[in-house]
């Protein structure tokens, strides 16, 4: 009975069943927090990161608060208070909860990148230059999302809002289509990684260089005449890339292609060639050089020096090297290097 009378004269005095409420929400508030932790915390303790650690440090404090709030609400609607100031109240309450999730959610989408961008294996595109990119892309969204739902809150119809937003997105999609092309074609190679800073690339278009910048919107090219070339991205991914500093390796093979006269010793030519590729160096001992005889031509016997090159931007610089001093050689050592001739026959006749 005197439990009873209790409850009778807390539902008679409205003010002090508020009081109760605010105080019950504390003690639920802290002890739904307390299991939230201790639970989740043995859950993650198993795994072999501090990821889901760092994720329930941050949610923790929202969930806490969002049950204290929602017990102020419902002790402020106890309260014989004018309604303008109950829906006042209550549209505040909700809009400090939904900030308090949108900070939280942004902090966790915040450490779920920089952990991504750390397991390059799993989401490549996730890279420490592409972490500025996709903050501002979760802050635009999240801020978009706690937009939306505190004007419902407040009881705002957003109908009008949503097809407005939707057709302005629209207009700056055709206005920075170009801009977008080269943004999504910087994240896609990133994420392919056909070419990486420091490396020696060919384009279709006829650009060539080191590689000295990969950007968002753009990669930089150092050409042989120092010359930087800036290269938007969306014509990047639309070319045909020749890696020469890809593979398994920098090394890259160059030919030598050179004819003897017929009637000149195979053998000796080929030693001639293979001895001055020994000697250079600039060519690799691992794999080392080889002399090919490849066919027989029209004006002599066709041969070919294969060699490797430790780095793809000195093609150059070898091959006059080598040919110079095969020709030399082969001058030396008296062995022709035959070119095309014609003989014209004349026939007389008589007028």
């Amino acid at each position: 009975m005197e439990f009873n009378s209790l409850i009778e004269q807390l539902n008679q005095n409205k003010p002090l069943l508020a009081l109760v409420y605010i105080f019950s929400s504390f003690i639920i508030a802290f002890i739904v927090d307390q299991i939230f932790i201790r639970v989740f915390r043995a859950i993650v303790k198993k795994s072999k990161t501090t990821l889901d650690d760092e994720i329930i440090e941050v949610l923790h404090k929202p969930l806490y608060y969002s049950i204290l709030f929602f017990g102020f609400n419902i002790s402020i609607n106890l309260l014989d208070l004018p309604e303008l100031a109950i829906y006042s109240i209550a549209g505040i309450l909700k809009t400090l909860i939904i900030i308090m999730w949108s900070f939280a959610l942004f902090r966790a989408f915040i450490i779920l990148i920089e952990w991504f961008s750390k397991k390059t294996d799993k989401l490549p595109f996730i890279q420490s230059k592409t972490i500025p990119l996709f903050e501002n892309l979760g802050k635009i969204i999240i801020f978009l999302v706690c937009i939306y739902f505190v004007m419902v809150s407040w009881g705002i119809d957003v109908t009008g809002w949503v097809a407005s937003a939707g057709i302005l997105s629209v207009v700056i999609g055709f206005a920075a289509k170009d801009t977008l092309g080269n943004l999504f074609a910087g994240i896609f190679i990133m994420a392919d990684s056909p070419y990486k800073e420091g490396d020696y690339i060919n384009l279709d278009t006829g650009e060539r260089g080191f590689v000295r910048h990969i950007g968002i919107r753009s990669t930089r090219i150092l050409t042989r005449d120092s010359i930087e070339i800036t290269i938007p991205n969306s014509v990047i991914a639309t070319s045909k890339i020749i890696n020469e500093s890809g593979g398994y390796s920098e090394q890259e093979r160059i030919r030598i292609t050179v004819d003897v006269a017929y009637g000149t010793k195979i053998e000796n030519a080929k030693e001639i060639m293979y001895d001055i590729a020994v000697a250079s160096d600039n060519v690799s001992k691992n794999p080392e050089p080889r002399v090919r005889f490849r066919n027989f031509g029209e004006s002599g016997l066709n041969l070919q020096l294969l060699a490797w090159i430790e780095k793809p931007e000195k093609r150059g610089l070898v091959i006059d090297e080598l040919s110079v001093k095969i020709y030399n050689a082969f001058n030396e050592k008296e062995i022709e290097i035959p070119f095309p001739q014609r003989t014209i026959h004349l026939k007389k006749t008589d007028i």
